[in-house]
């Protein structure tokens, strides 16, 4: 995937195997984030995140190239990206 912004090379089915992205920014003009990580339900864990007080970065959003994702801070001040595909 190249959306100008953003290079992701996988190998095999992209949905079941490791990805590896390199970015100029983090998309709709925020940060790149330090890490990202996809999961089954992004709604569930934004709702987690808000109950337990973590610092959320970026509101979650449905982007233009097929994720809803949000961004939080860990607990060392990393900046994560948690997204599912839509």
């Amino acid at each position: 995937m190249d959306l100008g912004w953003i290079l992701t090379f996988a190998a095999g089915d992209a949905r079941q195997t490791p990805q590896i992205s390199f970015a100029v920014e983090g998309g709709s003009g925020t940060t790149v984030p330090d890490f990202s990580i996809e999961v089954d339900d992004v709604d569930a864990v934004y709702r987690r995140a808000i109950e337990r007080g973590l610092p959320i970065e970026y509101q979650i959003a449905d982007e233009p190239w097929g994720v809803r994702r949000f961004y939080v801070r860990d607990p060392f001040g990393k900046l994560v990206n948690i997204l599912a595909h839509c």
